[in-house]
């Protein structure tokens, strides 16, 4: 067999690295967590759930959309609120959302068990309690067939990758579960939460343990591991950072797939990691913003314009599309058109808000979101 594929390297899975190229890296994401973990504490405990609910929606959401796969975001977002016991609402939810949001549950309060098949085993069966066209849901693959990653034609596909064949998979799977376990009480391996997280990506998705959810699983996999080095379960916006450069994630770890020696896929994963961490580290600030805000101008603006900020920071980073416009807050408010421009005009008057354009093409921001 010709050996083209890391895992028929002959030092698999011995993975070589210069983890120096990342040591700036893994400090400073080391102490913003721990800043962006105190910030959160510090929270009330109404921001706190809102911080929680926002960042685990959207990243249910956005791993799910890396794999082309659309949830429902007001079923996920509900199914979240329960599993998280901040809904007692017990209405009938949709398996897709709700399985998901219970992974992601499970995830987080259980970050400090053992790595075990059975953990991995469920977690699939939570994704795929929807799906009727595979053969194996809650275990891993059996089929004979090769698991490729293929693009291109039907006559004439490109195989960017070929995972080891089903038979070898439980001892494969075996020996990762092994070291991730063992890799955590490793000195080597103290404060340096994105070498292992990386390690831990990469091996599991050359594994290929599952027909599908492979993506979803190791980006939860990721969690888990900084979590535990960090001893803190947090949230850091992985999947909205590579659902942001889907295409450029794609290609390094293709760019990975046919040898062991991982520098190039370290430096790519700690640019990665630092990125989640700055959305995570913008949400927080958005949260504290907003208090400071209407803290600020309690008494000073109407229900009118209260209603449409509260849309403005609801928003948040990404804001409105085609930002905020006077026929926007007619149509959030319901006030007539010389009310919302009397409103608007008052509030760039008090600096609230600054405006760009000219006549229709004038759009309206929040000034105290000018520096996320």
């Amino acid at each position: 067999m010709e050996k083209k594929w890391n895992w028929q390297q002959e030092d698999w899975p011995h993975f070589q690295y210069n983890d120096s190229l990342i040591s700036d890296c893994e400090r400073l994401f080391l102490q913003r967590s721990y800043i962006a973990i105190g910030t959160s504490n510090a929270l009330s405990e109404p921001d706190k759930e809102m911080l929680i609910v926002e960042l685990t929606t959207n990243e249910a959401y956005k791993t799910s959309e890396i794999e082309g796969e659309f949830l429902d975001r007001e079923s996920l977002q509900s199914s979240i609120k329960r599993h998280f016991g901040l809904s007692k609402n017990t209405s009938k939810y949709r398996p897709k959302e709700d399985g998901i949001a219970q992974l992601i549950f499970e995830n987080y309060k259980g970050f400090q068990t053992p790595l075990s098949h059975e953990t991995l085993w469920e977690w699939h069966r939570l994704l795929m309690q929807s799906r009727h066209d595979l053969e194996m849901i809650g275990g891993y693959r059996t089929h004979q067939e090769a698991m490729q990653i293929v693009s291109g034609y039907l006559h004439k596909p490109k195989v960017h990758f070929e995972a080891p064949p089903s038979h070898m998979v439980y001892d494969e799977m075996t020996t990762f579960i092994g070291w991730f376990n063992t890799s955590l009480n490793d000195d080597f391996f103290k404060n340096k939460p994105i070498l292992r997280a990386a390690i831990t990506h990469l091996w599991f998705v050359t594994i290929h343990p599952f027909e599908d959810g492979n993506g979803r699983i190791a980006r939860a996999l990721v969690e888990k591991a900084v979590w535990q080095n960090i001893g803190h379960p947090f949230l850091f916006a992985l999947s909205q950072t590579i659902q942001s450069e889907r295409k450029g994630y794609y290609l390094s770890l293709e760019e990975q797939n046919k040898f062991n020696t991982i520098d190039l896929w370290l430096s790519y994963f700690a640019k990665l990691m630092i990125d989640a961490l700055s959305y995570t580290e913008k949400k927080i600030s958005l949260i504290l913003k907003k208090d400071a805000f209407f803290r600020k101008y309690d008494g000073v603006i109407n229900e009118r314009q209260t209603k449409v900020i509260n849309k403005l920071f609801e928003h948040g980073l990404g804001g409105f599309k085609g930002a905020l416009s006077a026929k926007k807050y007619v149509s959030i408010t319901g006030a007539s058109a010389s009310t919302a421009t009397r409103d608007l005009q008052e509030m760039l008057k008090d600096g609230i808000l600054r405006k760009e354009g000219l006549l229709k093409g004038t759009r309206y921001f929040l000034t105290c979101l000018d520096d996320l």
